[in-house]
């Protein structure tokens, strides 16, 4: 069981590194909107059967010895780490061509609330600090995407898509703060997208989706995908929540979405909205606050 005064200590020993490594991340991860150019569950199915190929030499001959020693315990965490990645994105992409994207970002950001709860049925009472952190990263969200909610029965369905597919990134993220107390990121990281590969591959043949037919540069830009939000982003979020702990690191990702719109202005010339740099401070406000408050409590 988790308890304040485990995450603490545990904050407070966290390097520098890590919330630069924390930065690298979001940076990485944000660059997945701009890089769309298939269809979604295909996105999601090759950004980690890449990440697989590209990390089978490393954990082959680096980590072998290790991923062979893991525990039953172990293996059935990072294996349902990987499945509630494939959830995630096997729910939250489908419901933007569903409800509006607005709505599907502001319900499937929701992640950091979700974790927070989890954490104080597990027994840790969060801090004042952390849930005003977390409302305060959210309302920034809301800010730069708006709430555009429709009662159409196909934008409803949507939305609880989006809204399962944040529950379901507050449980990779706890689990996987979970399981990277005891093992290294490599062998972590090569099972839990190894898992949610092999959900999203069934997914997306279950639904008929378009796999191989691409032309090259979308196979580029998928290439491209996956170095920089599967292997940099989402391995680096693996890599510092086992110092950094679920809060902050879920809280953190809320940064993906002005990242996002940042990016998009620089690389593509689409003018963010007027509210992207409010919104952008009002988001690190919220995660100083939720730092602040695990390193003192």
């Amino acid at each position: 069981m988790t308890t304040a005064t485990t995450l603490a200590p545990q904050l407070a020993a966290a390097p520098r590194t890590d919330f630069v490594l924390l930065g690298v991340a979001i940076a990485g991860v944000s660059l997945s909107a701009p890089l769309i150019a298939a269809p979604a569950l295909a996105i999601a199915f090759w950004r980690n059967a890449f990440a697989v190929g590209a990390l089978t030499p490393v954990a082959w001959f680096g980590y072998r010895a290790r991923l062979r020693a893991l525990t039953r315990r172990e293996v059935g965490l990072t294996v349902g780490a990987g499945t509630l990645l494939a959830l995630h994105f096997g729910l939250w992409l489908p419901s933007l061509s569903m409800t509006s994207v607005a709505s599907s970002t502001v319900l499937c950001t929701t992640t950091p609330i979700w974790t927070t709860l989890a954490l104080r049925l597990r027994g840790h009472r969060p801090p004042a600090l952390v849930w005003s952190g977390t409302l305060a990263a959210c309302v920034g969200v809301v800010l730069l995407t708006g709430v555009d909610l429709s009662l159409s029965p196909r934008a409803l369905a949507g939305d609880a898509l989006a809204l399962g597919a944040g529950i379901a990134a507050a449980g990779y993220v706890l689990l996987g703060a979970e399981v990277r107390r005891s093992v290294d990121t490599v062998p972590y990281t090569y099972l839990c997208y190894g898992t949610a590969a092999v959900g999203l591959l069934a997914a997306a043949l279950l639904s008929g989706a378009e796999l191989t037919s691409y032309s090259g540069v979308t196979w580029l830009k998928l290439g491209v995908l996956t170095l920089t939000a599967q292997l940099i982003g989402h391995s680096l979020l693996n890599r510092v929540v086992a110092n950094l702990g679920a809060s902050v690191t879920s809280t953190a990702i809320l940064l993906e979405t002005p990242g996002a719109a940042l990016i998009a202005a620089l690389w593509l010339g689409q003018r963010p909205p007027a509210l992207a740099y409010p919104a952008l401070l009002v988001i690190l406000a919220g995660l100083a606050l939720v730092v602040r408050a695990n390193r003192t409590s």
